[in-house]
C-alpha cells in the first residue's frame, strides 16, 4: 500500500507570517494533507470570500479558517450563514487557533489580523420575498498586502519575519538567481544586496529592504514553483521506503521487482523507479552493471561505485538521469530520476528532496505483482539499451587490437568490445579495419596465425556471433574449403562451403590445427543471388599485409596436430571478440 504525506522542508513552504494564531474564534473550512492542494483551495476561497488565512497544524496537516471573530457567538453566527448560503462546507466548524502554526496563506504574509465581523443571513425565509437588490452581502473586511509601504513601513513589517519567513526569502531570492551565499535567515550584506538587485531588475527603488508587496512577489513565484513539482512524502509500504516525490508530475504505476514504478504524469516526461531488494555487496555491484545497460540510463556522465554505495548518472539529448542505490542491513535501496533536458532547476529541486529517502526492513518481494512483459530486451518491464548493430571480430595481438569488417564499423559514433571496452578505427583497407581500445586489454588469447592452407573439401570452421551477441558467448561454426581462389579468380579470397549469418562475418577461420587462415567476409556478390552454402573468406597474405603495415605483430600457430571439436570452441571463444557499434 502506498501513502501520501505532504512534503515539509525547511525551505520549501516556510510562510512569512510572523507567528501562531491569536487565541479567537475562527471558522475551519477543511484541512488539507498537501500544502499544494491547500494553497489551490485557499486561493479558490479567497475569490469570494475575505479573511481567508491558511496554517500549518499538526500532523503535515493544513487548515484553511475564516477570522479571526471577536467571539465563539460571532463565528458560529458566520458559520451558519455561509453554511446556508452554501459558499463554504458543512462540516466547518468553530476552532480556537490554539493549534494553529505558521501561516502559509496569503502569501505575503498576515500584518494584522482585524476581528471579522458576523455574516447576515442574505437567504430568503421560507416564502419570504426575495432579498432586495441592495441586501447586505458578506461584510467581512479581506485581509489585503500593502501595495506601498514607506522605507520605516518596510523595515518594520521585515522585523516582524520568523527566522523561517527569512530564510525562505533568502532561497526565493536564490532561486531567482540573486542570492548566492548561505541559508542562514541573516540579513547581512549579501542578502541585502540580492533584495537591492532584485529591486533594480524588477524596476523598484533599489533600498534593500523589500517591501510586504515585493516579498509576496518573490516569495510568491518561488513557492509557485515549488507547488509546480507537488513534492509529496509517499510511504511506500511495498518497497519499504519513504522518499519526496514529485506527485505533480509523477503517479504511480506498477510493482516490477526490483522496482516501484512511477510514470510520468500528464505528459511531463518525468519518471521515477523506486528500487528496493534484498542483496549484499554482490548484488549492489549486479545492480550497478545492470542499470547502465538500461535505456534511461545513457552512457555520457560520471559513474561512482563504492563498497557499499553507488551513484549513476547520464545524459543524452533527451533527457539526464540519476541513479542513487545504497546497501544496508542486507537490503539494496534507492531510486532513479528521469528528466527531460530544459528543466534543470525544477529537477535539482526534486533530486534535493528525494535523497532524503528512509528506508524499512521491508523489501520489495521477487514474486511481486503481476510480473514485467517477458522479453530478452526488457528488465522488469524497461527497455534494456541494445546497440545499433553487432558482429564479430578477433583479437590479433596480446594488448587488443582487433579486425574487423569495415561494413560493421565504418559509421559507427562510438564502438564497444564485449560490451564493456571502448574502441576506435585506426586503419581500414580492402573490406577490413582495424580497431585499437581506449586502453590496453589483455584477452584470454588471440589469434595464432597459421599460413598453410587446407587442403580442398577439408574442415574448417569459423567462429562468430550469429545473432549479434544474444547468446552471450561466440559460436561456431563448421564449413569445407572449397576453393583457395574467388569466384573471379581473386587470389586473396578463399571460397567456403558454409552457410553463415550476416553477423559471422568478421569472424576467425579455423584450420583444424585451430591457426587462424583468413577472417569471413560479407557474402555480397553484385546482382547475383548465391546458394545459401557459399561464403568468402579474406585470406592470409591479405590480412597479414594489412595487419603488419599498420605496426600489429603477427603470432604463428605452433600446433601442427588437430584439435578436438571442444578444443576448437574454447579456442574460438578466446579469440573472438562481439563488437558493437552504437549511434
Amino acid at each position: 500500500m502506498t501513502r501520501y504525506f505532504v512534503a515539509i522542508q525547511l525551505g520549501l513552504v516556510a510562510s512569512l507570517y510572523s507567528g501562531t494564531a491569536l487565541a479567537d474564534a475562527w471558522i475551519q473550512i477543511e484541512a488539507q494533507p498537501s500544502l499544494t492542494s491547500a494553497t489551490q483551495s485557499a486561493r479558490g476561497y479567497a475569490t469570494t470570500l475575505p479573511n481567508v488565512v491558511g496554517f500549518k497544524i499538526s500532523g503535515r496537516w493544513h487548515a484553511i479558517a475564516l477570522g479571526p471573530y471577536a467571539t465563539d457567538i460571532d463565528a458560529d453566527t458566520a458559520r451558519l450563514n455561509l453554511r446556508a448560503q452554501g459558499v463554504i462546507p458543512n462540516d466547518s466548524f468553530i476552532a480556537d487557533g490554539t493549534n494553529y502554526g505558521q501561516a502559509f496563506w496569503p502569501i505575503g504574509g498576515v500584518a494584522t489580523l482585524a476581528p471579522a465581523q458576523p455574516v447576515p443571513n442574505t437567504q430568503p425565509a421560507p416564502d419570504a420575498e426575495p432579498a432586495a437588490n441592495n441586501a447586505t452581502d458578506v461584510v467581512q473586511p479581506a485581509i489585503e498586502v500593502p501595495q506601498t509601504e514607506t522605507l520605516a513601513e518596510a523595515r518594520r513589517s521585515e522585523a516582524a519575519l520568523d527566522r523561517t519567513g527569512r530564510e525562505e526569502l533568502q532561497i526565493a531570492l536564490k532561486f531567482a538567481g540573486f542570492y548566492k551565499s548561505t541559508i542562514d535567515g541573516s540579513f547581512g550584506r549579501g542578502t541585502r544586496g540580492s533584495m537591492a538587485a532584485w529591486q533594480e531588475a524588477k524596476g523598484y527603488d533599489a533600498t534593500g529592504v523589500l517591501t510586504t508587496a515585493q516579498r509576496s512577489e518573490v516569495v510568491g513565484t518561488y513557492r509557485d514553483f515549488v507547488a509546480s513539482l507537488g513534492l509529496t512524502s509517499v510511504n511506500d509500504d511495498v518497497a519499504g521506503m519513504t522518499i519526496d516525490l514529485p506527485l505533480g508530475l509523477v503517479e504511480f504505476d506498477s510493482y516490477a521487482p526490483p522496482f516501484a514504478k512511477y510514470k510520468a504524469k500528464d505528459g511531463s516526461g518525468v519518471e521515477v523507479l523506486l528500487i528496493s531488494q534484498s542483496g549484499d555487496e554482490a548484488t549492489l555491484g549486479g545492480l550497478f552493471e545492470i542499470m547502465q545497460t538500461l535505456e534511461i540510463v545513457p552512457t555520457e556522465g560520471p559513474r561512482n561505485r563504492k563498497d557499499t554505495s553507488f551513484t549513476l548518472t547520464g545524459t543524452d539529448s533527451a533527457i539526464s538521469s540519476t541513479t542513487e542505490a545504497r546497501l544496508q542491513n542486507g537490503r539494496v535501496k534507492g531510486f532513479t530520476l528521469i528528466w527531460p533536458n530544459g528543466d534543470d532547476q525544477r529537477r535539482d529541486m526534486a533530486l534535493d528532496a528525494m535523497r532524503n529517502w528512509s528506508a524499512t526492513d521491508s523489501v520489495l518481494p521477487d514474486a511481486y505483482g503481476d510480473g514485467a512483459a517477458q522479453d530478452i530486451d526488457l528488465l522488469a518491464g524497461l527497455n534494456i539499451r541494445r546497440a545499433d548493430s553487432a558482429g564479430t571480430g578477433f583479437y590479433v595481438d596480446d594488448t587488443g587490437h582487433v579486425l574487423t569488417t569495415v561494413a560493421l564499423v565504418g559509421a559507427c559514433s562510438e564502438i564497444l568490445l564485449d560490451d564493456n571496452y571502448a574502441a576506435k578505427v585506426i586503419a581500414t583497407d580492402g573490406g577490413m579495419a582495424l580497431l585499437a581500445p581506449d586502453d590496453a586489454l589483455a584477452p584470454l588469447a588471440h589469434a595464432a596465425f597459421d599460413v598453410r592452407l587446407p587442403r580442398l573439401q577439408s574442415e574448417v570452421s569459423v567462429s562468430g556471433y550469429p545473432y549479434e551477441g544474444r547468446l552471450g558467448a561466440a559460436s561456431l561454426n563448421y564449413g569445407m574449403m572449397a576453393e583457395h581462389v574467388g569466384l573471379n579468380g581473386e587470389d586473396d579470397v578463399l571460397r567456403l562451403t558454409l552457410t553463415a549469418l550476416p553477423g559471422e562475418a568478421g569472424g576467425p577461420v579455423l584450420a583444424s590445427s585451430g591457426g587462424v587462415i583468413g577472417m569471413l567476409a560479407p557474402t555480397q556478390v553484385s546482382g547475383r543471388t548465391l546458394p545459401s552454402d557459399v561464403a568468402f573468406a579474406y585470406d592470409m597474405e591479405k590480412i597479414a599485409a594489412f595487419l603488419t603495415g599498420n605496426g600489429v605483430t603477427l603470432s604463428a600457430t605452433q600446433n601442427d596436430a588437430d584439435m578436438s571439436d571442444a578444443q576448437l570452441v574454447d579456442m574460438g571463444r578466446d579469440i573472438t571478440a562481439l563488437v558493437s557499434c552504437w549511434n
